[in-house]
Order: structure tokens, then C-alpha cells, then sequence
């Protein structure tokens, strides 16, 4: 597959959009970059530069950052999508504005381009019942900063082409992705169902007096940060054994919270204006210039992690097998 005669376009240009866009460059796509407030316009340009600019820093290019501007076109408008074979759309979470850049890219694009959502909110059955095509519409689901991390969720929506889901499986590869297809629509899709559960049961044990919030953090940190970036919850069952936690799930689980109401701590965060590191205000304070600091060290460590985890892809055992077969049959 060449990623060069694939041109895609991606309609919004925040930071996830941005980040999608220099994903899509250092793949080697033709790029349209639509922005569809002229208020994109102003960053955009910078903070894929400056994406480049880090991504060539840490190894992850070899060319300088105007070998892939060069396959950039930013753009206000929609007749420049005329050619895209895939469009990735990445706006608010809001359907109104979504249902119009939809009518404004469908306008313009092939009747057999495919046409996608970047949401982490909104069932995509009920999204693609807002295109002409609903049999081409799916959902991207990313994770910031999109051109470092491994994770990609594909859903398909009740009246989607599993063909077409198949077709951006394989494709994301060539992204450096490891990708989810969820081939069943369901709220909150996947990684979004596992993290929320984790975070309510988070904010229950300290609006309950069991632990401090930095309790919290570290217990993540230093339990399951060690273990799911290279095996996840279901191999780390089985390479500690399963059948200790199904001992735990029979006392455990009716302990858990299950409340279907928003909790009060992250309420009265929201309620007080607080944004977390984007105004300093959050489940911590941030003394001026702390938080800017916080993500930017966040940034450096998605990168030195990347490197690390590349070298322990999905089917490193398979390839070792291998190896030793290889072996084997060499000694014989």
C-alpha cells in the first residue's frame, strides 16, 4: 500500500487535529489540513512544525520538517477535499456542527471516499445517520498526541462496511498505530468504557476518606503503569493467574462504586471554573508556570515511552517463537 497516492484530509485543526495531521504526514499521505474556524489558522501551522520538529529530535523522522510540509495544504476551503480518499473529521463534540461539516465535505468528496469521526462521545450509528453514505462512515477514536501514541480505535457504526473497517485496520499500520476494531457499536467504545470505570472508582475511594488523590496517582503509576503498556489486563491475568482473580471478583465486585450520577469532587472542579493544567485549576493547583512545565515534561515522556514500548509490539512472543524455530531447524 503507498500512503502517497492515498491524500487525506482532516477538518479541524485544535490539538488533536493538529497532532492527526503530523500522524498523517510522517506516514507519507498528501495532507489537506481544513480549518474550519479561521481561528485554526492562527496555530496550526506552529504546532505541526513544532510536532516535526520534536518528532525529528527523538528519532521518530530522519527528514527535516519541510520534507513533509511540502505534502501539507492548510485550507479554508472545502473544495480543495475534492481528491481525499479518506476525510477525518475532528471538531467539537457537538452533532449540530458536526452534521454541518459532514454536508460540507460530502458536497465535495467521492461518493466511495471514506468519511470519519474523531469522537470519543457520540455513537457513531447515530452520527452516520447524518451522511449520505452511512455504509462508509465510521469512528477514529485517537489518543493524544496522535503522531507518538499506538492507540486507534476504528468503530463501526450499525450500517457501516466492515470491508471499509478492514480497509482502515490495515492502513493504520502504516499510521505505526496498533489498532482496535470494534465491529459493534457501543457507547463510549472501548478504551473509554475500561478508563471511565477506573476513574469513578478513582474519585469514589477519595470523596470516601480511603486515599488522597496523589495516593491515587501513585498507586497507578507504579502498579498498572508497569505492566499495560506491553501486555494489558487480560494477558497480565493470565501471566499472574486467573484463577486468583476470579477468587477476588466474588467479594470484590458488589464493593465497587456504581453510581450513575456525576461525582461531587470533579463537579465542584467543573462548577469553580477549573480546567485542569489549561488554567492552573484542577484535582491539583498549579503555581504559575507548573502547569505549562507539566505538559511539556508529559509531551517529552510520550516520546521516551513510545521508544520504549516499540520495542515490545503485540507479537514480540510470536516473533521469538520464531526465532527459535528458526533455530532449531538451522541446528538440525
Amino acid at each position: 500500500m503507498n500512503t502517497n497516492e492515498i491524500p487525506v484530509a482532516i477538518v479541524g485543526l485544535g490539538l488533536m487535529g493538529s497532532s492527526i495531521v503530523t500522524c498523517m504526514l510522517i506516514a507519507g499521505h498528501p495532507v489537506v489540513a481544513l480549518a474550519p474556524q479561521s481561528n485554526d489558522l492562527l496555530h496550526a501551522k506552529q504546532r505541526i512544525t513544532e510536532d516535526l520538529i520534536k518528532s525529528q529530535a527523538n528519532g521518530i523522522i530522519q527528514n527535516a520538517p519541510e520534507f513533509y510540509l511540502e505534502n501539507l495544504l492548510i485550507t479554508e476551503n472545502y473544495d480543495d477535499l475534492y481528491a481525499c480518499k479518506l476525510v477525518i473529521e475532528c471538531t467539537l463534540e457537538d452533532i449540530k456542527i458536526k452534521e454541518s461539516v459532514f454536508a460540507k465535505v460530502e458536497a465535495v468528496i467521492a461518493s466511495d471516499a471514506i468519511l470519519t469521526s474523531n469522537t470519543s462521545a457520540i455513537p457513531i450509528s447515530i452520527l452516520q445517520k447524518l451522511t449520505k453514505y452511512p455504509e462508509r462512515f465510521f469512528g477514529l477514536h485517537w489518543a493524544i498526541p496522535a503522531h507518538t501514541t499506538r492507540f486507534l480505535e476504528i468503530i463501526c457504526g450499525d450500517n457501516s462496511n466492515i470491508e471499509h473497517g478492514e480497509f482502515l485496520y490495515e492502513l493504520s499500520s502504516y499510521w505505526a498505530k496498533e489498532p482496535i476494531l470494534v465491529r459493534k457499536d457501543i457507547a463510549g467504545f472501548i478504551t473509554n468504557r475500561l478508563m471511565y470505570a477506573m476513574y469513578r472508582e478513582a474519585i469514589s475511594l477519595v470523596e470516601g476518606g480511603y486515599a488522597t488523590i496523589e495516593d491515587i496517582d501513585r498507586s497507578c503509576r507504579n502498579n498498572a503503569g508497569y505492566f499495560m503498556t506491553m501486555v494489558g489486563i487480560f494477558r497480565w491475568m493470565d501471566l499472574t493467574g486467573v484463577p486468583a482473580y476470579h477468587a477476588v471478583m466474588k467479594d470484590l465486585l458488589p464493593t465497587l462504586n456504581n453510581c450513575q450520577e456525576v461525582p461531587k469532587l470533579i463537579t465542584d472542579i467543573v462548577d469553580a471554573g477549573g480546567k485542569g493544567t489549561a488554567n492552573g485549576k484542577g484535582f491539583y493547583d498549579y503555581s504559575p508556570g507548573e502547569a505549562k512545565l507539566w505538559e511539556e515534561t508529559y509531551a517529552q515522556f510520550s516520546y521516551e515511552i513510545r521508544e520504549l514500548a516499540l520495542k515490545y509490539p503485540a507479537d514480540i512472543v510470536k516473533k521469538k517463537l520464531k526465532e527459535k524455530q528458526d533455530e532449531q531447524q538451522k541446528g538440525q
